[in-house]
């Protein structure tokens, strides 16, 4: 029997490639991009010498490049993911990592494998895209699960401020001091647009398209409401914080719920693609009598739309909306 370390290898590059892509943003942007230090990357850039002006045009410019990036094709996919994510990388240097890292991913497959070049060439592609959309994505969906479970105790905070007599502006600086990114340097910019002029609600409605969050939505709506007609914005605010707390733990009850269908359905979609690479290192020549055939390649071709079927399939199945 003849095993094939090909397989293996590839998936090694990959691996590596994610780790260079995590190890140059922490070398260029420091540990102050990190969700779980205490103090914000907005505080950290003033207590560094920043300017109030000079900080809040850094991070607005930061969190809004990709709103361009969004009408690009397929790469509008990576840019909501970033946006999410906020990816402190421009758009033109996300496409100049991925570019360079398939071009190590190439070269590496070059000296450890003797697979054809356009094998090596398709590859390398899948693996420089395929690991940044991943970091990418890791990035984004841990930030919005992080946001997610600030926030109900962001609007406590604020009700707890505005009752004690301080106004909506400080209150908002309020969180932004007390509570961790990526709420405290956001809550932190919108703080610092109110002081040069700019308008809360219109912040807050921004900051709601940018991370795409139907809670935030609903923060921006009851702000907004307030200004316009009035009321005790601290009882508002209270409700809605009850709001936002009742529909968290429903969320969790429904993942906690969802999980062991959700496993299924990953091991389902994996369980055929884990199969045909580990036929491929046991026994490489497994196909070379069928390969040839007239019927290989549309029986491929059939068997992957009907892979992807299933992982779409299954993904709809459990993705309830709360």
């Amino acid at each position: 029997m003849q095993i094939s370390a090909e397989p293996i290898i590839y998936a090694l590059i990959f691996i590596a490639v994610l780790l260079m892509v995590e190890g140059l943003y922490l070398v260029v942007f420091g540990k102050s991009i990190k969700l779980n230090n205490r103090v914000g990357r907005r505080l950290d850039m003033l207590e560094k010498g920043g300017s109030r002006e000079a900080v809040m045009e850094q991070l607005r410019k930061e969190m809004n490049q990709y709103a361009g990036a969004m009408k690009i094709p397929l790469y509008s996919i990576i840019a909501a993911k970033a946006q999410k994510g906020n990816i402190a990388f421009s758009p033109k240097v996300l496409i100049i990592i991925m570019i360079l890292l398939g071009i190590f991913a190439f070269a590496g497959l070059t000296v450890l494998t003797s697979a054809s070049l356009s094998v090596r060439l398709g590859v390398a592609v899948v693996i420089g895209v395929g690991a940044v959309y991943t970091w990418v994505n890791n990035k984004a969906k841990k930030r919005m699960a992080l946001f997610e479970e600030q926030l109900p105790d962001a609007v406590e905070l604020m009700v707890r401020s505005l009752r004690v007599g301080h106004p909506f502006t400080s209150a908002l600086n309020i969180v932004a001091e007390e509570v961790p990114d990526p709420l405290g340097t956001e809550f932190g910019l919108i703080a610092d647009e109110a002081a040069y002029g700019g308008s809360i609600s219109e912040s807050l409605k921004a900051l709601a398209e940018r991370v795409d969050m139907q809670d935030v939505r609903f923060l921006a709506v009851a702000v907004t409401i307030q200004q316009q007609s009035g009321g005790n914005l601290a009882e508002i605010l209270d409700g809605l914080s009850k709001v936002i707390r009742s529909r968290f733990r429903l969320f969790r009850r429904v993942r906690a719920i969802t999980a062991e269908a959700k496993w299924s359905g990953w091991f389902l979609s994996a369980f055929p693609i884990g199969a045909l690479v580990m036929l491929n290192i046991i026994e490489p020549h497994y196909f070379d009598e069928v390969k040839e055939t007239q019927y290989f390649v549309p029986a491929a071709i059939a068997v992957g739309v009907f892979l992807v079927v299933n992982i779409i399939y299954m993904k709809i199945m459990v993705n309830i909306k709360v």
